[in-house]
C-alpha cells in the first residue's frame, strides 16, 4: 500500500454538509478494500483562479490516505463521474504530516477584523473644526500686502 495526497474541488451551490457526506463517500470507497484515510481537511468554500464550468467558487477538500493502485484507480473514476466533483488531483507522497496543511494554518492565522486603531488621526481635521490657514495661504497673503 502507498501514501497518497488527495484533494478534489465540489461546486459552490453545494452545502457544505452535502460536501461532507461526499467526502464521506469517497473514504468508503478506500477504507471499504482495506485502505485508511489518514488525514481529512475541509478548506472551505474559496474562490477559484479561473471560471470552471461557470463555478467563480469551489470547497475544497484534502485527504491523506494509504491504499493501494486498483482502489485509487476506482476512487478516481467514481470522483470522474459525479457531477458535483469540478476538479480532483491524487499525488504519491512519502510520508503523512501530522501538523495542520498549510490551507489550515492560514485559515486559524488570519487577524480579526475589529476596529482599528488608526481610524482616526489626529492630524486630520474633523467636520466641526474649521480648516485652519496653511502655510500656502500666508505666502498668498504676504505677497498681496507688497
Amino acid at each position: 500500500m502507498r501514501l497518497y495526497e488527495s484533494v478534489f474541488i465540489a461546486r459552490q451551490d453545494v452545502s457544505s454538509t452535502q460536501v461532507e457526506a461526499m467526502a464521506d463517500e469517497f473514504a468508503g470507497i478506500i477504507t471499504s478494500t482495506g485502505g485508511s484515510i489518514k488525514k481529512r481537511e475541509y478548506w472551505g468554500l474559496r474562490t477559484l483562479a479561473y471560471r470552471i464550468k461557470k463555478n467563480r467558487k469551489g470547497h475544497y477538500v484534502m485527504f491523506n490516505m494509504e491504499t493501494d493502485s486498483d482502489t485509487l484507480k476506482e476512487y478516481e473514476r467514481i470522483m470522474g463521474l459525479n457531477e458535483d466533483v469540478l476538479r480532483f488531483m491524487n499525488i504519491r507522497i512519502e510520508e503523512v504530516d501530522e501538523a495542520p496543511s498549510i490551507m489550515m494554518q492560514a485559515k486559524s492565522e488570519r487577524p480579526s477584523r475589529g476596529p482599528r486603531d488608526d481610524d482616526r488621526r489626529d492630524d486630520r481635521p474633523r467636520s466641526d473644526d474649521k480648516p485652519e490657514a496653511s502655510a500656502d495661504s500666508a505666502v498668498v497673503a504676504e505677497k498681496e500686502e507688497a
